[in-house]
């Protein structure tokens, strides 16, 4: 049963003792072990947290079923983009590719090897989007971890030309987002504004999340070509929102509100709804706290049964793929706040789970991530799955 509880100041500097370490169960927290083992929580809700009007709400209960494996044998999988004119494109974090699938047979061809690629720990080929622009420019987007930092490159897709050798040059639009072994973030995304969003991780430096020069602990909002855009908070500046550790999770509701998943450590993993200039708390606070300084998240898990990747919006609730949770989260919501607790699904069914993105209506697509050194790959592990969700 998810619980309702705020963790109290000595949490707060509990947190501040813990190590910045990942364990090998996961890409957030340390082994997991910490002291409430609660499947769930959410914030008991203020005033200022409710709705400003009654919107719908979705079932208290809902419901995930796994229609087919579309295809199998994948790499390290990573971003994965449906395309409008039919397929998906899908990134390999260790090869360094972008790989298209035919949604109806499954079929892989490969559209590239990604250059500048170097691939160690948790960098490697990250997320992709497509550009807002696509049907005109066909540009793919990506973020990568190159010798020297984490950057965001464009790349023009030409499929007459033979697989292999459909990517053109990568133009970057964005360098010098920290890197290292750990707390790389990776997740793009174009918002409804048509800006692009990004997760950039501390790398393990926790000081970089409260400094706001630093990119690294921050979601950044820029234009297609890399600029900071309009209305950002910090006048010329990328940065978004600050305080986060590890963000590797973006998505829109209904109402064009951010949402965003974020590795806790040993205690709290998150569930964050998304405010231009607040600070969300980490090193100082992991999970829910009392200090009206950081924004607390809507929704939080103990660590083993999340550790949170990709996140997606459908039929009124977030779903939220788990990586050492091995599992895929569904949270109710209403307005900015659950409508009820969060329910796990396909627990320790297929492995653990990296991405999932709407494929429209009550579907989405699924990936798992066996292959990234820290599952149990044999072959064919690494799945794309068709699912359907109430």
């Amino acid at each position: 049963m998810v619980q309702v509880r705020a963790v109290t100041a000595v949490l707060a500097t509990a947190a501040l003792l813990m190590t910045a370490g990942c364990s090998s169960g996961d890409e957030g927290g340390s082994d997991g072990s910490g002291t409430f083992p609660g499947l769930g929580s959410t914030p008991p809700q203020s005033s200022s947290s409710r709705s400003a009007s009654p919107e719908e709400t979705p079932p208290a209960k809902g419901s995930v079923k796994v229609l087919r494996t579309v295809t199998e044998d994948l790499d390290s999988p990573w971003g994965l983009a449906p395309l409008p004119e039919g397929g998906l494109l899908v990134s390999s974090r260790d090869k360094g590719t972008i790989t298209r699938i035919d949604e109806k047979t499954g079929k892989k061809t490969v559209l590239g090897e990604v250059p500048g690629v170097a691939a160690a720990g948790e960098g490697g080929l990250l997320g992709i989007a497509l550009s807002p622009g696509y049907a005109s420019d066909h540009m793919i987007y990506a973020y990568l971890t190159t010798a020297s930092d984490n950057r965001i490159v464009r790349m023009l897709y030409d499929e007459r030309k033979p697989s292999g050798e459909q990517l053109g040059a990568p133009d970057t639009i964005f360098r010098g987002i920290p890197k290292g072994m750990i707390h790389n973030g990776g997740r793009i995304a174009f918002g409804p504004d048509k800006m692009l969003y990004a997760g950039a991780g501390e790398t393990g430096d926790r000081g970089q999340a409260q400094d706001k020069k630093a990119l690294g602990g921050k979601i950044l909002r820029m234009t297609p070509e890399g600029e900071p855009a309009p209305g950002n908070p910090f006048g010329d500046s990328v940065v978004y929102s600050y305080g986060h550790r590890n963000v590797q999770g973006l998505a829109w509701d209904d109402k064009q509100r951010l949402w965003a998943s974020e590795f806790g450590q040993d205690t709290w993993d998150e569930l964050n709804q998304i405010k231009p200039g607040d600070n969300y708390g980490w090193p100082v606070v992991e999970g829910i706290g009392d200090n009206a300084k950081y924004h607390n998240p809507v929704a939080q898990w103990h660590t083993d049964d999340a550790s949170p990747s990709g996140i997606a919006y459908a039929e009124g609730s977030l779903w939220m793929a788990g990586l050492k949770g091995e599992r895929l989260w569904r949270i109710p919501l209403n307005g900015t706040k659950t409508s009820a607790d969060p329910e796990a699904f396909l627990k320790g069914k297929y492995g653990r789970l990296r991405t999932v993105v709407s494929a429209g209506g009550d579907r989405l697509w699924l990936t798992t991530s066996e292959t990234d050194g820290r599952g149990s790959p044999t072959k064919g592990d690494d799945l794309l799955l068709e699912v359907q969700v109430k």
